[in-house]
């Protein structure tokens, strides 16, 4: 559609701004805190309130429920030649400490930031209520010019993202048939800064596992058994020495042989971002980076993999002094996967590793997590492209293609289950205080956001 086609509907999204706060206020003021038993009521509450929204829209929507909380469903079934998938979820984090908002969280507001950027105030304000409506009032805008979207739409919202999604992959396998699209379409990210959108168009996958190292049968006297019987403890932090070297790299056989590379133009790209170790991690206090030495900080965070030992325990850690040699000693390990890499063949590389390592009188023991594949949309995806000029036009600076160095389950599910490439836009920032105290959303990323929702679903009906 020509731009000055979808003027009108651009332009309904702006005279439609108080009315979409409204609406968005309503969807705020519902305390849908799904780690919380107390409010499964308000859950429901939030999956009625939304799939009453779709039907005002058109859609058929149908509020599944699960052994948790409630999936909403909603479809148009107009024969567009194209069908995207948009998934949300309406579910908010805990709302502790309480007593630091300044106000209370489920009373939303329009407030202020220091620089005068205003700003929509409440717990679920970005992640990820304000986000989801930005869609749906997007749909609102199209329907009230048009009178029928530029694509055929299914969206797909659920109420258990902030507690992991435990009945999500069942309902996907059960549901495939009906929530089958072209392209999955995720909101719940964010801006390369206030003026910049960006594409997260990769993902690192995730493998985690706990490593105990056991030795005697029970702790033993430091006097007596010092310097003949194995310290766990020291086995252990032998292992996890070893899994790095000088460079930052990662030691375990075969890590990096299923790694891709970026195309040199997308790592030009990068490097013209201009992101440095110290601006990075200022920050957090840091300013050196541990990385891979001859990567970029971009490409260490997004698109290498990686092994992070999060967590580190073994005999006595009480106060004052218990000398001991412990029985066994504990490392709690993750792994951040890029696309191509097998979450087996590295578990069976690790444990690999740690055998070899494993001297006489002790034992390795691993308690493995479940485990997910990266995710990746090629650079020359045509949506890819299309989406990114919409942005474009919307922001008036080409968008940054990035990948994300946290792991999505749903977006390989999307891959697995229904054989779809997903697009991640949002229209967070990074001082959203997303599942703090004081959750905000800029005014501008939820309006823009919408205009940008316009723009995106008009191109990819061409696409």
């Amino acid at each position: 559609m020509a731009a000055t086609e979808l003027d009108p509907v651009l332009k309904a999204v702006d005279a439609g701004l108080d009315g979409a706060l409204a609406r968005l206020f309503d969807f705020l003021r519902i305390p849908s805190i799904s780690t919380d038993p107390a409010h499964a009521s308000a859950c429901r509450s939030a999956a009625d309130w939304v799939a009453g929204e779709l039907e005002a829209l058109g859609f058929t929507a149908v509020v599944h429920p699960t052994a948790g909380h409630p999936v909403v469903v909603a479809r148009t079934d107009t024969g567009a030649s194209r069908r995207v998938l948009f998934y949300g979820h309406y579910d908010v984090q805990p709302v502790d400490p309480l007593n630091l908002w300044e106000t209370p969280p489920f009373e939303p507001r329009l407030g202020t930031t220091p620089d005068g950027r205003r700003t929509i105030v409440g717990r679920g304000a970005c992640d990820d209520k304000g986000q989801v409506l930005t869609f749906l009032e997007a749909l609102r805008a199209f329907r009230s010019t048009r009178g029928a979207l530029p694509v055929d739409v299914t969206v797909l919202l659920e109420g258990e993202e902030e507690c992991g999604s435990p009945n999500l992959p069942g309902f996907l396998a059960a549901h495939a048939g009906e929530l089958s699209a072209d392209l999955a379409l995720v909101c719940d990210t964010g801006m390369w800064d206030q003026r910049t959108p960006s594409i997260t168009s990769s993902l690192r996958g995730i493998l985690h596992t706990e490593l105990t190292i056991e030795g005697a049968d029970r702790d033993l006297h430091s006097g007596l058994f010092g310097g003949a019987a194995r310290n766990p403890i020291h086995v252990l932090a032998t292992i996890l020495a070893d899994a790095h070297d000088a460079d930052g790299r990662v030691t375990l056989p075969g890590f990096y042989d299923d790694v891709r590379e970026p195309p040199a133009e997308v790592r030009a790209r990068w490097q013209a971002l201009g992101l440095t170790a110290e601006a990075f991690l200022k920050p957090v206090g840091l300013s050196v980076s541990a990385g891979e030495s001859d990567r970029l900080v971009i490409e260490q965070i997004q698109s290498r993999p990686t092994f992070e030992v999060n967590g580190m325990f073994g005999g006595y850690t009480g106060a004052g002094t218990k000398t001991i040699i412990p029985a066994r000693a504990t490392a709690k390990i993750s792994f951040r996967l890029v696309a191509d890499q097998d979450p087996a063949k590295l578990r069976a590389g690790f444990e690999t590793f740690v055998a070899a390592r494993v001297p006489a009188d002790c034992r390795a023991v691993f308690h493995w997590g479940e485990g997910a594949r990266a995710f990746l949309v090629p650079p020359e995806s045509p949506d890819l492209g299309h989406a990114a000029g919409a942005l474009e036009a919307e922001w008036g600076v080409a968008p940054v293609t990035i990948g994300s160095g946290g792991s999505i389950p749903v977006v390989g599910q999307f891959k697995d289950r229904l054989g779809v490439d997903t697009l991640l836009i949002g229209f967070a920032l990074d001082d959203d205080r997303v599942h703090s105290p004081n959750e905000k959303y800029d005014l501008t990323s939820f309006h823009k956001g919408t205009r940008s929702w316009v723009r995106i679903l008009d191109a990819l009906s061409h696409a």
